[in-house]
């Protein structure tokens, strides 16, 4: 990259996972509306056809007047073509088609046990990081080879299990995960100052949070804005809110059917704070896979508690829509809509690129940020991001009664991790088995793991069938 009056030219990011049918186009929107920086973003993914009409799409952008920031998009059959001299590499993918994530959310409701999402924790959680293991230890492999200084954002789940072993490979790897629920609870905060203070219109970054814990389990213990303790004040709102919930404001823009079935009341976040005085930054469909007991023992409790399991015959749905979106946008038939996403994937590159600091939310290895964890097991805090350099910023350390729930969790992945790596059937099972949400017979969670495990074998290369 060169930088000319003030601004970064020829900046090089390879996207793994550039077919994305989603995030890439988020992607494409937030990089045309930064002034700050130009260059050229590759596109690696399997399905490269995919990665060619986000070529076609991203290059429609280049002549349009209202676009700021200028990218050349192409598409490249290996990753080696997208990593070699990258200044920043993005991860976005799906670690194996549908069917798995089918398989993983599906077949555990045979034995009772349901999951809101099924792609961090649980058996989804579980056997989405098996699968994912081999895919990143070859992404670190190739980034270690090919452009072993550039920053790497991670954005795929598990996000924890993910970002761990790209370090573990690769333990000079300059990456990090990046996950969006923080800003979704700084935007309800926002609510809760416009509802108790009638203060309107606070952009979210302006709402500064404390932040502690794993991803999608992550707390925050401090909120204010402009001198304003906002712990007191959310009190008060979980107790006038809390029996009907509350739909927050970023959530009212969603379509209908999207909102039935990623939207929620907040009721398990308020649930929460009242347990142990914290707020939990995550969405209850995340919040409630880590604590199943009191939140997701069936669907009717699902039901009254606001929220909702995520059928695959919906995400099927979108995958459908997407796939012809995507045609459409390639052909020209559509125009790109450039709205900002709200991540903060470029101002973190525009951060490193020394164009100011940022202080944010990222997972990064534990090296004491988090007091009273295990060195190197990543933990999502808050970091300052300056000029070639992230810096995890010491939050403290969790009340006993909190950190108890965690923890379970943080073993469960760095055990998982090693599992995965030694391809350890008997290990893998004995981490299966501690998940809070497989709270079944053991005659019934061997039957379970077997089925799973069949079902995602075929992406699992070297186990012991």
């Amino acid at each position: 990259m060169n930088y000319v009056q003030g601004v970064a030219k020829d900046v090089a990011i390879a996207y793994i996972g550039g077919g994305s049918k989603d995030w890439a186009w988020g992607l494409m929107s937030d990089l045309a509306d930064e002034e700050k920086m130009s260059g050229t973003v590759r596109l690696y993914d399997i399905d490269f056809e995919s990665a060619v009409n986000n070529e076609i799409i991203g290059n429609s952008l280049y002549d349009r007047a209202e676009v700021k920031g200028k990218w050349r998009y192409k598409a490249v059959k290996t990753i080696e073509e997208a990593l070699i001299g990258a200044d920043f590499v993005i991860i976005s993918i799906i670690p194996g088609p549908l069917k798995t994530m089918e398989s993983d959310i599906h077949i555990p409701e045979k034995y009772g046990i349901y999951q809101s999402v099924g792609d961090t924790v649980g058996p989804g959680g579980f056997f989405r990081a098996l699968r994912a293991t081999p895919i990143y230890i070859e992404f670190a492999n190739k980034i270690k080879e090919c452009c072993h200084l550039a920053w790497v954002i991670n954005y795929t789940n598990p996000m924890t299990i993910c970002t761990r072993i790209l370090y573990e490979v690769f333990p000079g790897i300059k990456a990090f995960g990046c996950c969006h629920e923080v800003f979704s609870t700084q935007m309800l905060l926002a609510d809760v100052l416009y509802e108790m203070k009638g203060i309107k219109n606070i952009p979210r970054e302006e709402i500064k949070v404390k932040v502690m814990g794993i991803n999608h389990f992550t707390w925050i213990e401090k909120a204010s804005y402009g001198g304003i303790d906002i712990l007191p004040l959310y009190k008060e709102f979980v107790g006038r809110y809390f029996d009907e919930g509350y739909v927050d404001t970023r959530q009212k823009i969603r379509e209908p059917e999207e909102a039935l079935y990623f939207g929620c009341a907040n009721r398990v976040k308020f649930d929460l704070f009242r347990r142990y005085g914290l707020i939990a930054a995550a969405g209850d469909r995340h919040l409630a896979e880590f604590v199943p007991f009191w939140y997701l023992r069936n669907p009717a409790e699902v039901a009254d508690w606001k929220f909702a399991l995520t059928p695959m015959s919906y995400r099927y749905k979108v995958q459908e829509l997407r796939n012809a979106k995507s045609k459409k946008l390639a052909a020209g038939e559509e125009k790109v809509e450039l709205k900002k996403t709200g991540e903060e994937g470029v101002n973190q590159m525009k951060a490193l690129m020394g164009f100011g600091d940022l202080v944010t939310n990222v997972n990064l290895p534990n090296r004491g940020q988090l007091e009273g964890f295990p060195e190197n097991a990543v933990v999502e805090t808050n970091a300052l991001f300056s000029k070639n350099g992230v810096q995890p910023i010491l939050a403290g350390k969790f009340p006993d009664d909190i950190k108890n729930l965690i923890m379970r969790h943080v073993i469960n992945q760095e055990t998982i991790l090693t599992a995965a790596i030694k391809k350890d059937k008997k290990l893998a099972f004995n981490v299966f088995i501690n998940d809070p949400l497989v709270n079944i017979p053991l005659k019934d969670a061997k039957a379970l793991f077997k089925e799973m495990f069949d079902n995602t074998k075929e992406y699992l290369p070297g186990w012991e069938i």
